[in-house]
């Protein structure tokens, strides 16, 4: 059964990447409006950060996990701990300054609001992550040997 496919060059096509690309000239003409040089230095030092540091440690970190799945015979069990890793990960990357407190007095006078509470709920959402993750692998674990022989038991 084939799916439905937009082909690569079609004038609908063309016409969404047109925007897309006036979408994101605008953004970057308003976001350097202020202060240019600071943005370039906080968007290349972003890219050194992840690139020399944050990519070799997850992939070191992956590299890890899926040989120690791989030598217990299961190697999809990685997902189990990739897919909360990954989305507390990028809750950590977008709260950092909150979660880390380094951005308090100035989300407080923003806001009007107390900023203690976001280390605390990214743990939560983290272990909430975390603990639906690890139900989830004992359910499918379960069913797993559930529809096996019983001579397989």
């Amino acid at each position: 059964m084939s799916r439905w496919r937009l082909p690569v060059g079609s004038p609908l096509h063309l016409l969404l990447l047109t925007c897309s690309f006036a979408l994101a000239a605008y953004a970057g003409i308003r976001l350097l409006a202020g202060d240019w040089l600071g943005v370039v230095l906080w968007i290349v030092g972003a890219a050194l950060l992840h690139d020399l540091v944050l990519l070799p440690l997850y992939s070191a970190l992956d590299r890890a996990l899926v040989a120690g799945c791989g030598a217990a015979g299961h190697r999809s069990w990685a997902l189990y701990v990739r897919v909360p890793a990954l989305l507390s990960g990028v809750l950590l990357l977008v709260w950092a300054p909150l979660i880390l407190g380094l951005s308090a007095d100035r989300y407080r006078s923003a806001t009007g609001l107390d900023p203690d509470g976001f280390l605390t709920r990214w743990l939560l959402i983290t272990a909430v992550l975390f603990g639906g993750s690890a139900l989830l692998f004992v359910l499918r674990l379960r069913r797993a040997t559930k529809h096996r022989s019983p001579a397989a038991h």
